[in-house]
């Protein structure tokens, strides 16, 4: 059984502004990629936030059953959110530390849902810092933003 990982990124032009979300997957057998997939999409008026988490959840959400995967992203918003603050979130009715309600909520709720059916190990590494597959996902992300960004997908 191959190994499967998910390289996810997120990007805007402007924050808000048009923007775009990528996902590399790749199933390895060791060292090699013995198979692979991209995903992409975007919106009109968005966040980067908002794509990274959406680059997520799309990862999670293509796997048509039950699966071990690894979610790589250069988002530490993302990773830290769903390891570390997430259960705070929920134990405060969805309110930071600070008080404040959370935002993108829903995407939340649904990155949680979407991560329930797996097992899934979260990492994070340095964005634009020559990392091969985090850089095909932030292709992937800005050609998924392209459409929005030209006013067609508006």
């Amino acid at each position: 059984m191959p190994d499967l990982f998910a390289y996810t990124d997120g990007a805007c032009s402007g924050n808000p502004g048009p923007g775009g979300w990528g996902v590399l997957m790749l199933a390895r057998e060791g060292s090699v990629t013995v198979k692979e997939r991209e995903l992409s999409g975007g919106e009109g008026l968005t966040t980067n936030n908002r794509m990274e988490l959406m680059a997520a959840i799309s990862a999670l959400e293509a796997l048509a059953k039950p699966s071990t995967i690894t979610i790589v992203t250069d988002s530490a918003y993302v990773k830290n959110g769903i390891t570390e603050w997430l259960a705070g979130w929920k134990r405060k009715g969805w309110r930071t530390a600070g008080g404040a309600p959370v935002k993108n909520v829903e995407l939340w709720q649904r990155l949680e849902a979407a991560q329930a059916r797996h097992s899934v190990t979260w990492r994070w590494i340095k964005g634009h810092a020559g990392h091969a597959e985090n850089e095909r996902a932030d292709a992937l992300a800005r050609a998924g933003m392209a459409p929005y960004k030209s006013g067609v997908g508006a």
